[in-house]
């Protein structure tokens, strides 16, 4: 029996469980987050300019992605050219294509037919954010009333921010107004990076079933008075750290939707 991916275990999961929303999202998020190998009827263009391969099924049209060469090589049965991305990116490019998404398909356990329709919803539901925080901030508390999945969602999206800041920390928040809430705060985020950031705490609210205004997202230097207040109260999350400290990343593979590869 080949690898079970993390893709594979996602799907198996969703189809023990088709009435758990957690399930599908937890597939939808897994998706989103890999790097997914996109076949092509030809080879990529100047400008990054590419030509998916169509797979017609009735009136529906899907691209064909896999999450491993060699099952793309398994399907194919010869030679094809081929781009990775990461599924957001995939999705952000079909979403005003009208086109789905055919997944390892008759390759893996994890086969499976998304239609345009979801498509699409994966590139909105992409799109959403939490706020950046405004308002002036009275008071920090520990956090309290959050789900275990949104914790452990948090952990595994910063696990994969190397280097794009210092620590995180997950705090509760009373603003100067008196309305109450959470905030993950950033410590020491390289300025480039935090779209991205803000991009993957979204993600994390949004695949555990959370609605984006139950959290904030704040930045602040490792100097502003607020960063020993956030220590004392907060729930931490440490993010990998680059070796070489000369060189810094500023983007999440894959966490710029904005900028997907062409259709041509």
């Amino acid at each position: 029996m080949g690898e079970t991916t993390a893709l594979d275990t996602a799907h198996a999961a969703m189809q023990q469980a088709p009435e758990d929303d957690a399930a599908r999202l937890r597939f939808y998020d897994q998706l989103a987050q890999s790097e997914l190998f996109l076949m092509l009827a030809d080879e990529a263009g100047e400008d990054d300019q590419i030509t998916p391969e169509i797979f017609a099924i009735g009136d529906d049209q899907y691209v064909l992605v896999f999450d491993r060469e060699a099952r793309l090589a398994e399907f194919a049965g010869q030679v094809v050219p081929y781009v990775a991305l990461s599924g957001r990116s995939i999705a952000a490019m079909l979403a005003e294509q009208g086109i789905g998404l055919a997944v390892n398909l008759d390759v893996a356990p994890s086969s499976i037919l998304l239609p345009e329709a979801a498509v699409r919803w994966l590139n909105d539901t992409l799109d959403h954010a939490p706020d950046e925080v405004e308002l002036a901030i009275a008071e920090v508390h520990a956090p309290a009333g959050l789900p275990e999945a949104l914790l452990t969602a948090l952990d595994g999206k910063l696990a994969t921010a190397m280097g794009l800041a210092q620590s995180a920390y997950l705090v509760g928040v009373t603003h100067a107004s008196g309305t109450r809430g959470h905030m993950l705060g950033f410590v020491g985020a390289v300025p480039e990076a935090q779209d991205a950031l803000t991009q993957a705490a979204s993600e994390a609210l949004t695949f555990s079933g959370i609605a984006a205004g139950a959290m904030d997202v704040g930045f602040f230097r490792v100097s502003d008075a607020i960063v020993p207040r956030l220590h004392k109260v907060g729930l931490r999350f440490d993010l990998p750290q680059l070796q070489d400290p000369t060189v810094q990343a500023v983007t999440m593979p894959g966490a710029d939707p904005d900028k997907p590869p062409r259709l041509r």
